[in-house]
């Protein structure tokens, strides 16, 4: 998978937490390439370990841990932490340490606001602009979800199945012809990574969204706007529900 090809491109070796309670993380060590600058590499490793739960929402973040791990010094983990804060993918807490962020209830609207009003641009654009290619290779996404969930004992991964769902959102958004766009969805999905993950303990309906998903599809391809408006409406709305559905409880007993 293409957010997972950067880690696994790293040595990954032992598999074990090098951080003692309490601040225990499931990050491996693995020593950097020197390609690109150490900063560079070391904020793409921290931001994946994120965003694909490899660090969990929580996590104390130590400097001289981090260092260990991902063998270079404090400074390119100082300048990366500080980029993830702009990002609002680390936080400071109560205390003063830093960890990774916990998204509440709250932010869960507000990322759903922001993908709705974006998004409803995005299909609308997509029925006026989609080519003929862009329209199969949706639809080649939607195929593809189907027949891997479909399958009674499927061993994919939640951050596998979050891909599939957001591949679909982004090739909508790329047919809609609209770079700036597209870019601010990825900025709105990088949340929506750290969110759903805290939230998915066990599979999400992942046959009824492809079926959403496969709604939205027909009239985008049909060139219903109006249609695919509502579509866009429906799912997003039916997702944010979800969310919180699993989130309260969550929030209720303080993880």
């Amino acid at each position: 998978m293409p957010a997972l090809a950067y880690l696994a491109s790293l040595s990954d070796t032992q598999g074990v937490s090098l951080l003692a309670p309490p601040f225990a993380l499931t990050l491996s060590p693995r020593p950097l390439q020197r390609a690109q600058s150490l900063h560079e590499q070391t904020y793409q490793t921290l931001r994946t370990a994120i965003l694909s739960g490899e660090l969990a929402a929580g996590d104390r973040l130590v400097e001289t841990q981090l260092a260990t791990i991902l063998h270079v010094s404090r400074t390119p983990i100082r300048e990366a932490i500080r980029q993830l804060q702009r990002e609002n993918l680390i936080a400071a807490d109560d205390n003063g340490a830093l960890r990774v962020a916990k998204l509440s209830i709250a932010d869960a609207g507000y990322l759903y606001d922001c993908r709705l009003a974006l998004e409803q641009v995005s299909v609308a654009a997509a029925c006026s602009h989609a080519t003929a290619a862009q329209l199969e290779q949706i639809d080649l996404a939607i195929q593809q979800a189907e027949k891997l969930t479909a399958q009674e004992t499927h061993q994919l991964t939640n951050y596998q199945l979050l891909h599939m769902d957001y591949q679909f959102h982004r090739l909508l958004a790329e047919s809609s012809s609209n770079p700036w766009l597209v870019a601010l969805l990825d900025q709105v999905f990088d949340k929506m990574l750290l969110l759903r993950l805290r939230t998915m303990q066990h599979n999400p309906r992942v046959l009824e969204i492809c079926t959403e998903h496969r709604r939205l599809y027909k009239a985008v391809s049909d060139r219903d706007s109006s249609a695919a408006v509502q579509a866009i409406q429906a799912h997003l709305t039916a997702s944010k529900e979800r969310v919180i559905r699993e989130i309260e409880p969550i929030e209720r007993h303080g993880e």
